[in-house]
């Protein structure tokens, strides 16, 4: 019984802490990555070994990953980063959507996750220094150094050599100290080598993320903003499909209760997805708009939830391939990524514009 308390304590934590990410994002994150680390030592310490835990962990990981994105929408004012960062998010998705599908590991190789250590080097940088003043050049370049030298080698430690740290102290005498002297190595070639190196700081540290900017900062602007250059079936209704499709078909394939395809999955996401977005354009031309975005979410969630109840209705079908439990999650699920992606991918949007409208005056 206490095992499957503290399970669903850490469950719940895994959900709950990434909603801080958008707000407070680098200690939020840092929280996840220090929760994902302990999350099977603490089982173990209770008695608990879940046989499912690669699928779970990569479920919740793929989870807060995506709220992370969506927080990079609301916050950065880099695009160079944000298209940098849209590529790692997404690349990394795939992977483990082929992961969950097949079960080879050496694909989580193959596809690393080189975006959730992306966006901690963001963050630490923007605490310091407006990120706006560097180049496309270094955000690569940043992407790459993370790419080559810490995710391969931490991916092939935990999915290939199938090693965990926590034993590999444990059992092997040398590596503890022979981490500790690493550590002290990396900090004194900060310290004494890159920190001198730098630039004049911007400010001092900054954790909170930057005021959104004046003309989009409210709901009825969002909303504005959203009548004037939306449209039913646009670019950003496919990056929301396969921003919820994937993860959808993800916790699919963890959930025990769904016996619908992964195919299934991701086209009644679509069609969720291009309804949604029906819905939102004609509420947003309506000038309908939610400052809280709990109560945006709780809207979303009941016009949703009716939908799939007037659904069955119409059609007279039992819910053979989705149990009500993992309907109502997948609901849920849906419903909380489509909320906080209409308040922010307008921000990006609009800086995107802002940025392009002050370009184009400069050049006239």
């Amino acid at each position: 019984m206490a095992a499957e308390v503290v399970f669903w304590c850490v469950v719940v934590a895994r959900f709950g802490l990434p909603l801080l990410i958008p707000r407070f994002p680098l200690p939020a994150i840092l929280g996840c990555l220090v929760l994902d680390a302990a999350d099977q030592t603490i089982f173990q310490a209770f008695g608990y070994d879940p046989p499912f835990y690669q699928s779970y962990d990569k479920a919740m990981d793929v989870f807060y990953l995506s709220i992370a994105y969506l927080a990079s929408l609301r916050n950065w004012t880099n695009q160079a980063a944000v298209g940098i960062s849209r590529f790692l998010f997404f690349y990394r998705q795939i992977g483990s959507v082929a992961f969950e599908l097949t079960g080879l590991r050496w694909l989580l190789l193959v596809f690393p996750n080189t975006f959730e250590y992306f966006f901690i080097a963001y963050e630490v940088i923007r605490s310091r220094w407006n990120p706006d003043r560097f180049s496309r050049r270094f955000w690569v370049l940043v992407a790459a150094g993370i790419w080559i030298f810490v995710k391969l080698p931490q991916e092939y430690w935990i999915h290939v050599a199938k090693l965990d740290l926590t034993d590999t102290v444990r059992d092997v005498a040398w590596f503890g100290p022979a981490m500790a002297v690493a550590l002290l190595a990396l900090i004194a070639i900060v310290w004494f080598v890159i920190w001198p190196r730098l630039p004049p700081a911007d400010w001092p540290w900054k954790l909170a993320p930057d005021p959104l900017p004046v003309g989009i900062d409210e709901s009825r602007e969002r909303v504005a903003f959203q009548a004037a250059h939306r449209k039913v079936f646009d670019m950003t209704v496919v990056e929301k499909t396969f921003l919820i499709g994937l993860i959808s078909v993800i916790y699919g394939e963890v959930l025990p209760g769904v016996n619908a395809s992964s195919f299934q999955l991701f086209l009644g996401i679509a069609l969720f997805a291009v309804l949604n977005s029906a819905i939102g354009l004609w509420s947003a031309r309506r000038g309908y708009s939610w400052q809280s975005a709990g109560v945006s979410f709780l809207v979303v969630f009941a016009t949703n939830t009716a939908v799939v109840v007037v659904e069955d209705l119409l059609l007279s079908r039992a819910r053979g391939d989705l149990p009500l439990a993992d309907a109502l999650f997948f609901i849920f699920l849906f419903s909380l990524l489509t909320t906080l992606y209409d308040r922010y991918r307008p921000i990006n949007d609009y800086r995107v514009a802002a940025a392009k409208a002050e370009a184009d005056g400069q050049d006239a």
